[in-house]
């Protein structure tokens, strides 16, 4: 038995290691697939992710007892993968047949999350959302690979060229983290699938019917939603993560999630489909669009309020802003928004007690908001150790964990702060990329967003995102992100009214050279 170790050891560090060079080879195929010249070549590197993704999770989480009982009965295992196969090949054949199809399945299938155990956690994936992109990476790349003409739509720019470079940065960071499974999963459940999405949704010809068919969708799903977590608060119920019951306990509110893991997420989607619907508001001139709209905008926010969710009040605020501002005029924007913060801060310096803050204690305001405060202090201090090149993607949890002395339930996934995370985690050079691409993003969703609705609602959506990062978590972590920019970045190369037909294709590169 002894001298057998060292053969188990060397099979050990020699599968760990492919294991890193997966994850690499892994990102870089996404990378390829957004930034090769030819549509055959996109389509191969899709493809490529698409069979390496599951391989490399199944090879991260094969020894764990999560997969114990497919591992010791192969004919469920093959059964369940012939059932997935199954599932995305018809959707791939309705993708083929009905491209526009695959835009509405994608937002439909956007929300819903499923409790999946790897590698020792319980992680909430977006299970449908992932057979949705693999039927549209098939019905594409088949489509592509036998393709006569082989000139690729959307000639990469600075948004695309940052995009890939996180995404291939966060896969090389994770094979040094402190926590090189956490790193691994991030990158096959969220960088890989989303950049894929993203590539998708990008080269879709998108329309103002095809947004409004969307956003139609998305509203039927979110009045259902809200609709649940009227139940949940009626009850005082949540139907949902067992950890959120427990924590209602002991405070004065009871916050409902609806279908959703987190009431912060349930929040941020609510408010997505909100600056939707005021977007319609704004830019109709029907008044049937108009009072449908406020009665449906009443429905969710009774909905919003009851998720308690600061991060998302802060995120609706910001988006309905930038709405004003590309509908009327930025100048009365600004002042409006200046005069707000006076308030607030007046309210805050003046009556500290009305909001339960002692502006002497540091508890209190850690307090008021909801612990942010020690987790970015710590995030902070675990930057200033490791500056430069960080502490490994993923790595957060475990290194806050262990270097702060807390507690597993203290130590949560991020630091509630995007850009303390990417710092702690990445250092300066994964801040420099992350800056960059918000640099990128903005610039890229901002030019001639007052032409169509459907631009100022994107830009819009997408800063009510960012905002909601600053204070929460999951930047491309979160699908959103990338399907905002892939619509927004199609969007740009659509003409404005009166130049064209909207229906246009926005694959033209030419047109979309103009677009940055």
């Amino acid at each position: 038995m002894d001298a057998a170790l060292p053969v188990i050891h060397a099979a050990t560090d020699l599968g760990d290691a492919l294991d890193r060079l997966g994850v690499v080879a892994v990102a870089v195929l996404a990378a390829a697939a957004l930034l090769a010249p030819g549509l055959r070549a996109r389509a191969a590197a899709s493809l490529g992710a698409l069979v390496l993704v599951p391989v490399l999770l199944l090879a991260d989480i094969w020894d764990s007892s999560q997969v114990a009982s497919l591992r010791d009965r192969p004919a469920l295992f093959a059964g369940a993968a012939v059932v997935a196969i199954l599932v995305v090949a018809a959707l791939a054949l309705l993708v083929a047949r009905r491209p526009l199809l695959l835009p509405l399945l994608a937002v439909a299938a956007l929300p819903f999350r499923i409790p999946i155990s790897a590698g020792g956690d319980t992680a909430n994936l977006l299970v449908p959302l992932y057979l949705v992109i693999a039927a549209g990476v098939l019905a594409t790349g088949v489509t592509r690979l036998r393709a006569e003409d082989d000139d690729a739509p959307f000639r990469p720019r600075a948004l695309e060229w940052l995009l890939c470079g996180a995404v291939v940065l966060y896969a090389i960071q994770a094979v040094y983290s402190d926590d090189f499974a956490h790193g691994l999963q991030n990158v096959v459940f969220f960088y890989v699938p989303f950049a894929l999405l993203f590539g998708l949704l990008r080269e879709v010809p998108w329309t103002q019917r095809l947004a409004l068919q969307c956003l139609g969708v998305l509203a039927a799903l979110a009045a259902v939603f809200v609709c649940i977590g009227f139940v949940e608060y009626a009850r005082k119920e949540l139907l949902l993560n067992p950890k959120l019951v427990a924590a209602s306990q002991f405070q004065t509110y009871f916050r409902v999630n609806s279908l959703f893991f987190d009431p912060n997420i349930y929040g941020r989607f609510l408010v997505t489909v909100m600056l939707g619907i005021t977007t319609v508001i704004l830019w109709t001139r029907r008044t049937r669009d108009v009072l449908a709209g406020v009665a449906l905008l009443a429905l969710l926010w009774a909905g919003l309020v009851l998720s308690f969710s600061q991060s998302s009040f802060a995120a609706l605020l910001a988006g309905l802003a930038i709405l004003a501002g590309l509908r009327w005029a930025w100048r009365w924007t600004i002042a409006a928004v200046g005069v707000a913060a006076v308030v607030a801060v007046g309210i805050v310096v003046l009556f500290p007690s009305a909001i339960n803050l002692d502006l002497g204690s540091s508890k209190s305001a850690d307090k008021a908001t909801s612990g942010r405060l020690d987790l970015i202090k710590g995030g902070g201090r675990l930057f200033a150790d490791r500056p430069v090149l960080g502490w490994g993607s993923g790595s957060f949890p475990a290194v806050y964990r262990r270097e702060e002395q807390v507690s597993s339930e203290k130590a949560t996934t991020a630091s509630h702060t995007i850009p303390v995370t990417v710092a702690a985690e990445q250092g300066v050079i994964g801040l420099a990329v992350y800056l960059a691409l918000l640099v990128a993003a903005l610039a890229r969703l901002f030019a001639g967003a007052r032409a169509l609705p459907l631009r100022a609602y994107v830009a819009a959506a997408f800063v009510a995102l960012l905002v909601h990062t600053m204070l929460y978590a999951a930047f491309l972590e979160d699908p959103l992100t990338w399907a905002l920019l892939a619509v927004g970045t199609a969007a740009a190369v659509l003409p404005r009214p009166g130049e064209g037909d909207e229906a246009a294709a926005p694959g033209v590169a030419s047109a979309h050279d103009d677009a940055d």
